[in-house]
């Protein structure tokens, strides 16, 4: 049964969520989205407890879990790499940390052929347009948007002891990392309200769902896009094992870095030597659908604690009531809180223009998994490379839709790569080792003592290294051989055809990915409806003199 609409949007995820509201407004415009995975279900407290964070990430429910290939510079592991399929994509299953990159991104971006309206000041105002930051606004921050951010209160000491260890060895503090000044330690954005995760969906789409000239339906497989010749025209999807076709008169690929490449793939644009064997017939030969991947890998450098202040006595399952108690009747309490409450941004050396490395502070030794180094009191940091210049793939091995592409990140392929990583574990113990941490800290539980040179760091990364969780850049924006989309995100030598999502990146930006993801999807609303760009905003910002 075919059915037409103007706008089919594939992909119930963050930047899905996002056009579905902003396409809807023009009450003309019929909008369909199609997500595969389930709604976010308001009572599911495993995707709206901030604390909870670990279910949606550790269960199949909700991710679509996507391991990589044996990584080659990574002694053959395979990276797991969770992505969400659920209504509100990775933004219902992520940290909750409102990161929007560094301000010389995006003036990197502009440096791309033909990406210029791309720069600080033409995306500043986007961001703007999402928040509803409950600290107020200023010259960097909207109060107006959809998207409420919470900025931590940091109440725990470890954290006191994080921003003078930092003084201590030489760092900044900033008030805001979005703002002026992202380089230094401070407090983070969270997207949170009233103690609950506040997702794209809940922000962008749920507002909305009784708009007439918007239909939104869950479970739904799209298996290709349909063209006739080189025009989109529709897309054949999958839903309870029936199969049929939607038609409408333009297709909008909000997937994700992994899953729109590999749609673009299935429905034949791409390489043609490695879609031709597949048996797939080809529509648009373009190359680098699929290359081109971008991603953060990060690393836990944790201590024992000789202080009862962590967020250990929070694991014991007979606290566990209480906590849930908490939450569900007053809003507050450890389980409102993602605990990625700071952080910061430094240069891992003086030859980097903006900082290079990111941390996030934990006042609790644990992996993502619930698993700990050891029983009792302790912390950790997160850390790694930002601007990194490893380059991966994702490419289709049949087919088959349900058949999950080859996926290899490629991490510590690179010479700049080691080294950095090598810069981020030694900057780390300075930081960590600081007089400010003395009356907390006992041993070093990792790497621990027995990690010192260069190589024993870097055999480390290999056996501990994880992704932090932002694949990006396999359909880059541009124009040239290299590009997949143009400036307007269109798709090159195709029509009725469009990607809008984190694939779209030209470089990943410093910090986790959700915010410019919402920013790239606010803007692309503008350029679908044929709106007036909002006007530039060109304010100062900080670089760092000293830089060689």
């Amino acid at each position: 049964m075919e059915k037409t609409y103007d706008k089919i949007i594939i992909g119930g995820g963050s930047a899905g969520c996002v056009l579905a509201r902003r396409l809807s407004e023009d009450t003309s415009t019929r909008v369909l989205v199609l997500e595969a995975g389930r709604p976010d279900h308001r009572w599911d407290f495993r995707l709206h407890m901030p604390a909870a964070l670990t279910y949606p990430l550790a269960s199949r429910m909700y991710n679509w879990w996507y391991e990589s290939g044996p990584e080659p510079f990574m002694n053959g592991r395979r990276v797991y790499q969770p992505r969400g399929k659920v209504l509100g994509g990775s933004s219902t299953i992520n940290g909750m940390i409102y990161i929007r990159g560094n301000a010389l991104d995006y003036e990197k971006w502009a440096r791309f052929p033909g990406l210029d309206a791309w720069s600080y000041a033409h995306v500043l105002p986007y961001f703007k347009r999402i928040e509803n930051r409950l600290v107020g606004d200023d010259d960097y921050h909207g109060t107006d948007g959809p998207l409420y951010l919470t900025t931590a209160d940091c109440d725990n000491p470890l954290f006191d002891a994080l921003f003078a260890a930092a003084k201590e060895a030489g760092y900044p503090l900033t008030d805001d990392v979005n703002g002026y000044q992202q380089e230094g330690f401070g407090p983070f954005d969270r997207t949170t309200w009233r103690g609950r995760r506040w997702n794209a969906a809940r922000a962008y789409l749920h507002p909305v769902t009784k708009r007439p000239n918007l239909t939104v339906q869950c479970g739904v497989m799209v298996n290709r896009i349909i063209f006739e010749g080189r025009r989109a025209v529709g897309v054949e999807i999958r839903r309870k094992g029936r199969t049929s076709i939607v038609r409408g008169d333009e297709i909008i690929c909000c997937g994700g870095a992994i899953n729109s490449p590999q749609l673009l793939q299935l429905s034949g644009i791409g390489d043609p030597e490695r879609l031709e064997p597949l048996g797939i017939d080809m529509v648009q030969s373009l190359p680098m659908v699929g290359e081109n991947l971008q991603d953060h890998l990060e690393v836990y450098i944790q201590y024992g604690c000789t202080q009862p202040v962590s967020l250990y006595p929070a694991l014991k399952w007979w606290r566990q009531p209480w906590i849930g108690f908490q939450w569900l009747f007053r809003r507050r309490g450890i389980g409102a809180s993602n605990q990625f409450e700071a952080g910061g941004f430094i240069r891992g050396n003086d030859r980097v223009a903006y900082p290079n490395l990111q941390y996030h502070f934990l006042p609790i030794a644990i992996r993502y998994d619930g698993s700990s180094a050891r029983p009792g009191h302790g912390y950790q940091v997160h850390v790694g490379p930002m601007n990194t210049d490893v380059r991966g793939h994702v490419r289709i091995k049949s087919a088959d839709p349900t058949d999950y592409p080859d996926l290899v990140f490629n991490y510590l392929g690179t010479e700049q790569e080691r080294r950095e990583w090598v810069e981020a574990i030694r900057c780390t113990r300075n930081i960590m080792t600081q007089p400010a941490f003395d009356r907390f800290r006992d041993e070093e539980l990792a790497p621990g003592p027995g990690v010192e040179t260069d190589e024993e760091i870097l055999e480390f990364i290999r056996q501990q290294g994880e992704s932090a969780y932002h694949p990006s850049c396999t359909c880059k924006m541009g124009i040239g051989p290299d590009a997949v989309t143009d400036p307007e995100l269109r798709v090159h030598g195709v029509e009725g055809l469009r990607v809008v999502d984190a694939s779209v990146m030209p470089a990943i930006t410093n910090g986790n990915i959700y915010a410019p993801v919402l920013m790239i999807a606010e803007k692309a609303a503008d350029m679908i409806l044929g709106n007036t760009p909002l006007e530039p905003l060109h304010v100062p910002y900080y670089v760092k003199e000293t830089t060689q």
